[in-house]
């Protein structure tokens, strides 16, 4: 009962352009289990590949997130992307910027969180909010008296890209969002 399933994602896996790496030893390997009929083993190399690929999907949705521009440093970017929160946030990256002069930026990429939709409404409800556009996208802009300002663009209808920043101007947070690559997103977060 258990060959049928386990058959069927060896063939998924197998069928993925092929590389001669760790994951396609680890599928090849996987099947020679199968075939031995040692499932346990098979199971255990597929769950391997899967965690491989996963690794290698995260580096690349991290890329995403721009280098620091001339004169700032970054945090390491952070990526939220798995578990029972990921059933409410979807895909969330992260990284923070920050120049010597106190200033910071934070760039957030969320892609198929249920709750994109509210967020967005409640963004363009907020008051201070302004319609913004960039690229073909519509988003708002919002810049607040205490030095706080927010970039928010909906990329599609899935993806969100928010751009806040403390101490900077409007242009900071602009070169940030162009340094975004946004045709990139959709073929990154959502396959």
């Amino acid at each position: 009962m258990m060959r049928l399933p386990l058959a069927c994602a060896v063939l998924a896996l197998a069928a993925a352009p092929v590389h001669a790496d760790a994951i396609t030893d680890q599928i090849d390997a996987a099947e020679r289990a199968y075939v031995a009929g040692d499932e346990q083993v098979a199971i255990q190399a597929l769950e391997f590949a899967i965690a491989q690929i996963k690794e290698q999907l995260r580096a690349r949705q991290l890329a995403l997130l721009p280098a620091p521009l001339p004169g700032w440093s970054a945090d390491d970017p952070v990526s939220d992307a798995g578990g029972i929160a990921a059933m409410f946030t979807g895909t969330t990256l992260t990284r923070t910027y920050r120049n010597d002069a106190g200033a910071s930026v934070t760039i957030g990429i969320t892609a198929d969180s249920p709750l994109l939709s509210m967020l967005t409404t409640l963004m363009q409800a907020s008051p201070g909010a302004t319609p913004y556009t960039h690229a073909g996208y519509r988003g708002v802009l919002e810049l607040h008296q205490d030095g706080t300002s927010r970039l928010l663009l909906l990329v599609g209808t899935r993806i969100q890209v928010q751009v806040e920043g403390s101490g900077v101007e409007r242009q900071t947070l602009e070169a940030y969002l162009r340094a975004v690559p946004l045709a990139q997103l959709e073929e990154a977060l959502l396959g």
